[in-house]
């Protein structure tokens, strides 16, 4: 798994839901399609993404399977991210001198 297997998974705008649903919580794939217009082979199609890209666990209870955020994945997303963090702050800081120039 790398990065671009969780941007891509993320890049599709039905997975993004899916994945702030579980954000609240575990749930199984009936509860998950609760308010989204998805047929139940298309939401176990995105689930297995999102599940292959290590963004999301899943255990089975009984028939059902639950899944639920897996911090994993999201550490390897922190990880990216954090290689950038240090640039934010200084590009922030020559932006504000571009806009207090501009207004002079």
């Amino acid at each position: 798994m790398t990065e671009n297997d969780i941007f891509r998974a993320l890049a599709d705008p039905t997975r993004r839901a899916i994945f702030e649903k579980l954000a609240t919580g575990s749930m199984n794939a009936s509860s998950l399609r609760d308010g989204m217009k998805i047929s139940q082979p298309a939401m176990s199609q995105h689930l297995a993404v999102l599940h292959q890209a290590k963004l999301v666990r899943q255990e089975r209870k009984g028939r059902f399977v639950n899944y639920e955020v897996d911090p994993d994945g999201l550490a390897l997303i922190a990880n990216w991210l954090a290689k950038y963090r240090a640039y934010w702050p200084e590009r922030m800081d020559a932006l504000r001198t571009l806009l207090k120039d501009m207004d002079q």
